[in-house]
């Protein structure tokens, strides 16, 4: 998963595959087939463990909706300070796959499409939520500030692959956030 997410799915040769698994190349087509359905496993493993990592933090009832929403864009901050090399960052698997992939992949696309579909609904909520309690303050549709908070997400990540500083990030996120009350 690391390798295709350092290298894209083009870039990512069988032998970077051989090298990342430590088997030889028959054994990775054995256990896996072929690059392509290798790549569809590892983007799944990623898009679930992102998933998952982000519902918990949007999930935790014990914070009001805004400060969920602060504590996810700190959560991706953080994630790209992590994973800086040489100044750029790794940016995020599924943003760097619709880059590369989704316009020409079309099972490819319906997976992301799918995983994106599933983190705006949540973010959706959460940003309901908010309007209700009172924490964030902006009268736009719910699902319409979550596609809004996603694609800022993805901007993030994108910036960082570029090399964008920490505190340029962090600006793109509170930018964010002052939309949100």
């Amino acid at each position: 998963m690391r390798t295709f997410w350092a290298n894209g799915y083009e870039s990512t040769s069988t032998r970077d595959l051989c090298e990342a698994l430590g088997l030889d190349r028959s054994s990775v087509y054995n256990a896996f087939t072929n690059k392509r359905e290798l790549f569809k496993r590892a983007l799944t493993r990623y898009m679930a463990a992102t998933t998952a990592d982000q519902l918990r933090i949007l999930d935790d009832h014990e914070l009001p909706a805004i400060e969920r929403i602060r504590a996810l864009f700190a959560k991706i901050l953080q994630t790209e300070a992590e994973n800086r090399r040489d100044g750029y960052g790794l940016g995020c698997l599924t943003v760097n796959t619709t880059m590369e992939l989704a316009g020409r992949d079309p099972e490819i696309a319906l997976m992301l499409d799918r995983d994106t579909e599933y983190r705006v609904v949540n973010l959706s909520a959460v940003i309901g939520s908010g309007q209700r309690d009172g924490s964030i303050g902006s009268s736009r549709d719910p699902a319409e500030l979550a596609r809004f908070v996603n694609a800022v997400i993805a901007g993030i990540r994108v910036a960082a692959q570029g090399g964008a500083a920490d505190a340029t990030l962090e600006a793109i996120a509170a930018t964010a956030m002052d939309a949100l009350a």
